[in-house]
């Protein structure tokens, strides 16, 4: 039963997840490098460390959501139905 609760709520959570992830990278790249947008992989006007930092914070801040969707589901789940989730 936990299973069959969790894959659809899990997929609800995780696009939500992305949308913070999201907004929480581009909020924390305008404060850190002063811009709007993080420079794109393709933009010849940036340099390689500028681009490279930026997908890494990037990845690192959408790793860390999506930990914390994927566990907080997973704990919730557990309390509703008694059984963690595999």
């Amino acid at each position: 039963m936990g299973k069959i609760l969790y894959k659809p709520l899990g997929l609800l959570f995780g696009a939500l997840g992305g949308v913070v992830a999201g907004s929480v990278f581009k909020r924390l790249w305008a404060v850190l490098g002063h811009e709007d947008e993080a420079p794109r992989a393709t933009d010849k006007d940036r340099s390689w460390r500028e681009v490279l930092v930026a997908a890494a914070l990037q990845g690192a801040i959408f790793a860390l959501v999506k930990a914390a969707v994927d566990r907080g589901g997973a704990a919730g789940t557990r309390r509703l139905t008694g059984a963690w989730p595999d």
